[in-house]
């Protein structure tokens, strides 16, 4: 058993609009997101599963053939290789979840969170 406190977690600005916090498992990578109005995470994909919760504020996921509103209190999981953009329509906080781990994240190969 692992025991994590948020309040202990570094948090790591991307851009001025966006930071996180993230803790990494041998089976997932757990980061929390803190977006101002206006932030934008480009179009990208990943071999993660990823299941995005949305604390506070309301974000839009962009995908190749739709698009999906994401506010306070509600999950989207989105599928491994699906490219995808979020635009944050008002500040807020998401938690997002991804297995298997986010290997780009370890390694530090995460330019496209910092455009």
């Amino acid at each position: 058993m692992d025991h994590y406190n948020w309040n202990e977690i570094t948090e790591e600005p991307l851009t001025p609009l966006l930071s996180r916090k993230v803790l990494h498992t041998p089976q997932m990578t757990i980061a929390r997101l803190w977006m101002k109005k206006g932030a934008v995470v480009p179009t990208h994909h990943h071999v993660n599963e990823q299941v995005t919760n949305v604390e506070s504020g309301s974000l839009k996921f962009i995908f190749p053939e739709k698009t999906v509103m994401v506010n306070a209190g509600e999950s989207l999981r989105i599928a491994p290789n699906l490219p995808h953009s979020v635009e944050t329509l008002e500040d807020s906080v998401a938690l997002d979840l991804f297995t298997p781990p986010r290997a780009d994240w370890i390694s530090g190969d995460d330019a496209y969170l910092r455009r």
